[in-house]
C-alpha cells in the first residue's frame, strides 16, 4: 500500500489553452499552464489538443500516456505559494 503524500495530486481536469486544474491531498487546488515554448522534447505530443486532454494520475502524479508526468511535489510547491504553476 502507498502512503498519501499532500502534494499527491486528487484530481485534474484539462481547461484550455494548455491548462490544467489540478487538486492535492490535502485540498490545495490551482492550475498548471503551459507556454507553448514548453513544448518541446518529449513534451511535443501535447500541442496536439487531443493528446494534451488525455490527462489522468498515476500514483498521485499528473501523466499522459507515453509515460509523460509532471513532478507533484513541484507542481504542490509552485500552485501553493503562487496559485498556479507556469511551465515555459
Amino acid at each position: 500500500m502507498r502512503i498519501k503524500l499532500k502534494w499527491d495530486v486528487v484530481d485534474v481536469e484539462s481547461k484550455a489553452p494548455l491548462a490544467l486544474e489540478v487538486q492535492f491531498e490535502d485540498g490545495t487546488a490551482g492550475k498548471v499552464q503551459f507556454e507553448p515554448s514548453h513544448l518541446t522534447g518529449v513534451f511535443v505530443t501535447l500541442r496536439d489538443p487531443a493528446n494534451f486532454n488525455q490527462a489522468y494520475i498515476d500514483h498521485g502524479a499528473v501523466a499522459r500516456p507515453g509515460n509523460l508526468d509532471l513532478a507533484p511535489d513541484a507542481m504542490y510547491a509552485a500552485i501553493k505559494a503562487r496559485g498556479e504553476w507556469v511551465l515555459t
